[in-house]
């Protein structure tokens, strides 16, 4: 990638934070090479983030052997068609994210010690993402939910630590991808932007007056808030942009909403249906799904058998026979549902290349065994996105590598320049490009 002439940064200050994705924590080099990497032909990359919150039961997900000549287990044998295009991960995990289920809104930051007293979320993967590519899509990243407890848990927060709350409505979301607004409507919805701009424009215009009088300390914090409301200024403004240009259309109807949460598997398959359809239409790139099984009632595994207990309650097996069957049961339920995804992602294809190839699948969780909450050793891994797959990268069971070295793999495949993110500070040993 060629650097920049100089000339080519003479831009109004707002104009270029629009360009480069708003990345105002950044140095400014940092955010010449966004605009770059906005500006670039190459084929759009993506990413669907998926967690379940109570996790799998370790001995049936991890394989035998190392390399790509290793033995699948009973849950990778459900992925067979597929074994040439996904890596398994064994011995990742988040250095110092301990604290059984107060890890899940952790999985996509690596913030650490989540039970510590002032304990305060970090960004998220999906988010750091945005920041640095700016918004390329009509969405810049969508967050949805099945059977989630919107107010308390989510995979996607905000660089300042705060919960974007999830979308649990598939009909909600299609309305808000492909139905167009009466001119009305959209007018309605322009004014409401400009009224936003305006209240933050004087927020700003008083700050800046109440900063003189401040300390140096006071001045720096002050200095990042108003670097917040920028940020959402800017945010606004291109919101107000893609109101105005036409939405796809689509041949597919809207999805009627599954309402009983003890259909569990049928929201968890529906959802990952919107995901693809968003990356189909080019409505967003960046998709995360927090399955919170913590959050499920007892629930249909299949249409002949319903769980014994409530999702989390089964997950704390005890070591009980029947319970540990049941749950094999739905692990394999969750394979099949990321199989049949997989299967409809590769199906599509996209100028020449198949979907798939183009969008990177991460499927995981933040508990590697719910039954006595430990955080080590998470079941991870990873479809698609053009990287060289079909083995197992099998990394030190006791002194585990950062998932995060993962995550800085999967940014650099999304065409952000960064060598670190959360704990990570290298890309992953092992995980190559295709």
């Amino acid at each position: 990638m060629k650097s920049p002439h100089i000339a080519s940064t003479a831009l109004d200050r707002r104009r270029f934070l629009r360009g480069a994705g708003v990345t105002l924590a950044l140095p400014w080099l940092e955010g010449m090479r966004a605009l770059i990497a906005k500006e670039t032909t190459e084929p759009p990359q993506r990413m669907l983030l998926i967690s379940n919150n109570l996790g799998v039961l370790p001995w049936h997900f991890f394989p035998k052997g190392a390399g790509p000549d290793y033995v699948a287990s009973p849950y990778l044998e459900l992925l067979a068609p597929f074994r040439k295009d996904f890596s398994v991960f064994s011995g990742l995990s988040h250095p110092n994210v301990t604290g059984g289920h107060s890890t899940e809104n952790c999985f996509l930051t690596a913030a650490m010690d989540p039970t510590g007293s002032g304990f305060r979320n970090t960004i998220s993967l999906d988010q750091f993402a945005v920041e640095r590519l700016g918004q390329q899509t009509r969405f810049p990243s969508l967050n949805l939910g099945v059977n989630i407890d919107k107010a308390n848990r989510s995979l996607s927060w905000t660089r300042d630590g705060v919960l974007l709350p999830a979308e649990d409505k598939p009909s909600a979301l299609f309305r808000r991808m492909f139905v167009q607004g009466t001119p009305a409507e959209v007018e309605g919805q322009l004014r409401r932007l400009r009224e936003r701009g305006s209240v933050l424009d004087t927020i700003a215009s008083d700050m800046k007056g109440f900063q003189k009088q401040l300390g140096s300390g006071d001045r720096s914090r002050l200095d990042q808030y108003l670097t917040s409301v920028r940020e959402l200024e800017d945010r606004l403004h291109t919101a107000g942009e893609w109101e105005q240009k036409p939405k796809p259309s689509t041949t597919e109807t809207e999805p009627e909403d599954i309402t009983d949460p003890a259909r569990f598997f049928d929201k968890f398959s529906l959802m990952l249906e919107m995901a693809r359809l968003a990356f189909e239409s080019d409505s967003t790139r960046i998709v995360t799904l927090m399955v919170d099984g913590f959050a499920t009632p007892a629930f249909q595994i299949s249409a002949e058998e319903k769980s014994l207990n409530d999702y989390h309650n089964l997950s704390h097996h005890g070591q009980s026979k029947e319970k540990i069957a049941q749950l094999e049961r739905v692990d394999r339920r969750q394979m099949e549902v990321l199989r049949t995804h997989l299967e409809r992602l590769s199906n599509r294809s996209e100028e020449g290349s198949r979907l798939l190839d183009r969008t990177m699948v991460l499927y995981g969780s933040n508990l590697g065994d719910a039954n006595v909450h430990n955080t080590d050793n998470l079941p991870v891994l990873l479809a698609g996105g053009g990287f060289r797959h079909g083995q197992h990268l099998a990394y030190d069971g006791i002194r585990n590598v950062p998932l995060c070295n993962l995550f800085v793999s999967m940014l650099q495949r999304m065409n952000v320049e960064t060598d670190s993110f959360g704990s990570g500070r290298t890309t992953l040993t092992g995980l190559e490009a295709g």
